[in-house]
């Protein structure tokens, strides 16, 4: 017994960028001062810089452990109820945030292996909630410092042999592609499973090239409508539906075709996109009141932890999915990506 519990330690291991939500409920006219829409995701530029500081004087922000993978790890280790299945990878600064980041994510029950750089601060993601919905502008500064010689640590590299499922976001795709091409081929040599997540519309539009590399060695892809409609715009897809676009993708070239892509699109309130073995699953959405929706920041986080916490217990696509569905139905009833008393799913 023991030694099997051993043997789940650090299964799922995730890259990407780890940063502190300041996250605000604001008016439309703030998104307008700093050109931003709503439920878009940005990397922040010069004009957006005093965002922050106005966030923290003007309105009742809060502090919110953050970055995309971070909160995925963190969601998937609720629903596992048992520490340390997952180990997070990422950069930070050698200051207080850095401290807040590891606290949260370490209380939840995620190994965090940063690297700390002297250079930068840590990287923050302005959240600004209007209705229901949220639009984010993330200053990556720290997080985009990570270099791929981190990979080559001791305790890294025990954690790389350690997991037989990666996962990493398309914005970690803007830092360091060399470092997920290096854990993709990894997985590839040793015939686990690599997962990726398109994560913003602009990761298909302006990474495109480090994109095609990568593609090939993925097993599972996630993305919501924006982000498949983004992806399909830039590599020329034939479909504009998206039930066709996914069958698309799914049907890209891959290195290990003895296992077909698996591609996963969610749709807000309607049905999850599930494509396996090159058919099409529609899996229905719990539908929420208006009033029970409280920020919508953290829901494609919260699908995709929850999908991953099924995954590495090698239970079915369509259970997967579902507890993507429970966890991100649970998130969006609380503020930023967190979570509430012990996790409910069952599979049904």
């Amino acid at each position: 017994m023991n030694n099997m519990i051993h043997n789940r330690k650090g299964l799922l291991l995730g890259i990407g960028n780890p940063l502190l939500d300041i996250s605000a409920i604001v008016d439309e006219d703030l998104l307008k001062k700093y050109d931003m829409k709503p439920d878009d995701a940005i990397m922040a530029e010069e004009k957006h810089m005093p965002l922050y500081k106005e966030l923290m004087d003007k309105y009742n922000a809060e502090f919110i452990a953050g970055g995309s993978v971070q909160n995925s790890l963190r969601v998937a280790q609720w629903i596992l109820k048992e520490p340390n299945m997952c180990t997070y990878f990422g950069c930070v600064g050698n200051d207080d945030y850095a401290k807040i980041l590891k606290e949260r994510a370490v209380a939840e029950g995620v190994t965090v292996q940063y690297q700390v750089t002297d250079e930068v601060p840590t990287g923050t993601c302005a959240v600004l909630v209007t209705g229901t919905h949220r639009s984010l502008c993330a200053n990556l500064a720290a997080a985009q410092k990570f270099t791929p010689d981190h990979l080559a640590k001791d305790e890294c590299k025990e954690s790389i042999e350690a997991a037989k499922f990666f996962y990493a976001s398309g914005f970690f795709v803007a830092v360091s592609p060399e470092s997920i091409l290096q854990l993709a081929s990894h997985a590839h040599a040793k015939g686990h499973t690599f997962i990726m997540n398109l994560s913003a519309p602009f990761v298909s539009q302006f990474y495109k090239e480090p994109l095609e590399k990568l593609l090939p060695y993925v097993d599972v892809l996630f993305g919501n409508e924006s982000e498949a409609e983004a992806f399909a715009k830039a590599f020329n897809l034939k479909s504009t539906d998206l039930q066709d676009v996914a069958l698309e993708i799914a049907a890209l070239p891959k290195l290990n075709s003895s296992r077909p892509r698996v591609v996963v699109i969610t749709q807000g309130r309607e049905p999850v996109i599930l494509v396996e073995e090159g058919k099409v699953t529609l899996v229905p959405v719990m539908k929420l009141e208006r009033e029970q929706i409280v920020d919508t920041n953290g829901a494609g986080d919260a699908f995709t932890g929850g999908f991953l916490s099924q995954l590495v217990l090698e239970k079915p696509f369509k259970t997967c999915v579902k507890c993507g569905i429970y966890t991100a139905s649970h998130i969006i009833q609380h503020s930023g990506c967190t979570f509430s008393g012990e996790s409910q799913f069952i599979d049904s």
